[in-house]
């Protein structure tokens, strides 16, 4: 079994598994980086805001036609 056949036998697998690999680092790195990272300040202030929705007189109301 030459270079040749292996490529022509199983080329997506060459070619995938090292993709898969590098997106899944990629997505990470992304992931780790400090850019991205929610503050926790910010989040406490979110988390208030909605228990003051879910504490408040506030309705929905839905028209069925």
């Amino acid at each position: 079994m030459g270079l040749k056949t292996i490529w022509k036998d199983y080329k997506v697998l060459i070619v995938m598994i090292p993709s898969l690999g590098l997106v899944h680092w990629g997505w990470f790195y992304i992931k780790s980086s400090p850019i991205f990272q929610v503050k926790t300040e910010d989040f406490d202030q979110l988390s208030d805001g909605i228990t003051g929705l879910e504490n408040s007189n506030f309705k929905t109301t839905v028209k069925i036609s």
